[in-house]
């Protein structure tokens, strides 16, 4: 059997006779008992890829297998390898918790025993325990959520595929959701994980795929991206946009990568953190502009997906289209 969970080469998707493109030349290679993370912004691919890997959609071109089994030749060995949680909790809500679990032990055709003991088990597991003999329409979408990922562990599948699985979450069920999933992993099941939240793909994944736009634009662990971005970024705060602008040029000369400027405030990468701020300091007062504040930090994965992108993962502005994609290609080539 293969070292990696899920494998996936060339990959390929297109729709409409070609002309959209949704993935081009994807290669994914995702160890056993580890969180591997897709992350991009919504149209990047992320959910056509685990379509592909649990069989829902055939790759255009290209191969994948999950769990040794390839998706296409052998889609049944695959649907009993994997547990599935999409984008949204599809729980039947006129059924309780517990119903629910056992109608999906019912079509994976379980042992009434087993599936019995086993929602039992998930229900605790999920926090659910005193909830499961409530309709899920009486729950939050905190524990329809949890309700949702516990339905996909019925069967105890060794791979999980979580499509945005904390996507409209508060805070708080967002955290609970990642002690869940972190507490799957040291069990030994492998997740491939898909979000736009790089705070979530920051502490979940141990290996990234960043897509933009259907094709891979960078790849490795967390740290390793921030790595590529610089060791500093430089956060200085003006007191309007003009000033803002005016102090953009300022601080281009200190940092081999353009600056970011959103609204009053703008970002840089430096090299030499202290020195940088201290010149910054100096260009400014020399212009004359006003700051209300500057910062110091570690970039993070915003940086990151803003640096390689051009756009922040939440910005939609940038569409995926058929051209946009043939330009790509053309650029490859």
């Amino acid at each position: 059997m293969s070292d990696f969970a899920v494998e996936a080469l060339n990959i390929y998707r297109t729709f409409q006779d070609g002309e959209v493109h949704a993935l081009e030349d994807v290669t994914l290679h995702v160890a056993r008992g580890e969180v591997f993370g897709l992350l991009g912004p919504n149209g990047s691919g992320k959910t056509t890829m685990v379509r592909i890997l649990s069989t829902i959609l055939a790759p255009s071109s290209g191969s994948a297998s999950v769990n040794g089994y390839d998706v296409v030749k052998q889609p049944d060995e695959v649907r009993r390898s994997i547990g599935l949680a999409g984008q949204f909790a599809t729980v039947d809500e006129n059924l309780t918790g517990s119903e629910n679990l056992r109608m999906i032990g019912k079509l994976n055709h379980l042992e009434n025993s087993f599936v019995k003991r086993r929602s039992t088990e998930l229900l605790e597991q999920f926090g659910l325990g005193d909830a499961g003999n409530r309709t899920a329409k009486t729950y939050s979408g905190g524990m329809r959520r949890r309700l949702d990922l516990a339905a996909a562990l019925v069967a105890n599948p060794p791979v999980l595929f979580l499509d945005e699985p904390t996507t409209g979450l508060d805070p708080q069920s967002r955290q609970d959701l990642w002690g869940i999933i972190e507490g799957l992993v040291e069990g030994g099941t492998t997740v491939l994980l898909t979000t736009q939240y790089l705070e979530e793909a920051d502490r979940l994944a141990k290996q990234l795929v960043v897509l933009d736009h259907g094709s891979i634009i960078a790849q490795g662990t967390s740290q390793e991206l921030k790595t590529r971005l610089g060791n500093t970024v430089l956060s200085v705060s003006f007191t309007s946009t003009a000033d803002a602008e005016r102090g953009s040029q300022l601080l281009a000369e200190l940092s081999t990568k353009p600056a970011n400027i959103e609204g009053t405030i703008v970002e840089i990468t430096v090299d030499r953190g202290p020195s940088a701020a201290a010149d910054a300091l100096r260009r400014i007062d020399g212009a004359g502009l006003e700051l209300t504040g500057l910062v110091l930090r570690e970039p993070s994965l915003d940086d990151v997906f803003l640096s390689l992108t051009g756009h922040k993962t939440d910005d939609d502005s940038v569409p995926s289209t058929p051209s946009t994609s043939k330009r790509r290609r053309k650029a490859r080539t």
